[in-house]
């Protein structure tokens, strides 16, 4: 319950934040590099625009980026790298992207992550009714999670599971996943870049669109650019295959990857301008 004061608020500092905050500190300490990249999606967000003025319907733009991170990481899998022990890195064969959610409770917002299992095996519009099928989902089970434990608990609870995670990393891949997207652009508007803290998992963080002129055959016109920002564990992974993957990165979204699938098939079965989700950042 809110305190006011004469010159100020007292408020109380929700049992989520101080997970979050456990979380922040147990990644300190990491060798993150991270690449800001502009990525022209003026096709890619006219072709779901004109998917939608067609079935009525809105396909998600975070399914459509999802897909081609899914991709890309595929044809590089040496950036979802995860240490074996103190000599050894296990590369697997499949991509599963980590997505934080923000969901309404009880007039609250929690933020509730979601792994996308074998991704890179999904069409587009799988993992658009994926990412919907969870935004409306029950939530109370996960909001029961280890976060709920004694805040003192926090910290050797997270040294633990990284302590685990390292030994196996089969448990770690079923809790983070092998690569993470999330966005801060929806929240604001315009270009920018979002730097995040270190990541559990190689990450991919969306910023905003803006609006610049590009060459396009040879013509200036005005286009509109996406901001990323690529953060990889420079101790596991070299900056070799992660330019090879932001350069893979950057063609399959200015390319529309998916897009002309989902143009081919009927039109998606529910009501997606109903939907609210919201993909948020850490």
């Amino acid at each position: 319950m809110k305190r006011q004061h004469a010159t100020y608020q007292v408020a109380p500092y929700p049992k989520v934040r101080r997970w979050m905050a456990a979380m922040f500190r147990s990644t300190q300490g990491k060798s993150i590099m991270h690449g800001l990249i502009e990525v022209d999606v003026t096709s890619a967000r006219a072709a779901l625009a004109a998917h939608k003025a067609k079935t009525g319907q809105a396909l998600s733009f975070t399914a459509f980026l999802t897909a081609c991170l899914a991709k890309a990481v595929d044809e590089n899998r040496e950036v979802q790298a995860y240490r074996l022990g103190s000599n050894r890195l296990v590369v697997f064969d499949d991509v599963d992207v980590w997505v934080p959610i923000e969901h309404d409770v009880a007039g609250g917002k929690y933020v509730v992550p979601h792994v996308i299992r074998m991704a890179n095996h999904k069409t587009l519009r799988e993992i658009h009714r994926e990412l919907r099928a969870v935004q409306g989902a029950n939530i109370e089970k996960a909001l029961r999670g280890p976060r709920f434990l004694p805040t003192a608990l926090f910290g050797p609870y997270l040294w633990l599971f990284s302590w685990i995670g390292n030994r196996y990393p089969e448990v770690r891949k079923k809790a983070l996943g092998t690569v993470g997207l999330t966005a801060v652009g929806m929240f604001g508007s315009g270009a920018g870049w979002g730097i995040p803290i270190p990541p559990p998992t190689f990450l991919v963080t969306v910023g905003g669109i803006g609006e610049k002129p590009g060459s396009v055959d040879g013509q200036i016109a005005l286009r509109e650019y996406l901001s990323l920002t690529v953060s990889v564990d420079h101790d596991l992974v070299d900056g070799a295959p992660t330019a090879r993957f932001t350069k893979r990165l950057r063609e399959l979204i200015e390319g529309g990857y998916g897009l002309d699938d989902v143009a081919a098939e009927p039109a998606l079965a529910e009501a997606d301008g109903t939907s609210k989700q919201k993909v948020v950042s850490q």
